[in-house]
């Protein structure tokens, strides 16, 4: 089983968003370096907030993913 593109498109605009925070919050004037790592633990943060604060939102809507 694949990703539909539309899935791929919504994991892309969820870590470029959070990306794109990161860099605006950034105080130093040097640009970040790409970390999934870091923006996949940020990611989780604010996935298990929609989750248990937003009654229509579960994971596979915020961030799609393949189920093993």
């Amino acid at each position: 089983m694949e990703l539909s593109k539309k899935q791929i498109e919504r994991q892309d605009f969820v870590d470029n968003s959070i990306f794109e925070l990161l860099q605006s919050l950034h105080p130093a004037a040097s640009q970040l370096d790409w970390n999934i790592d870091i923006i996949g633990e940020i990611r989780d943060v604010i996935q298990s907030y929609f989750i248990e604060n937003i009654d229509d939102i579960d994971e596979q809507i915020f961030y799609p993913f393949i189920e093993e």
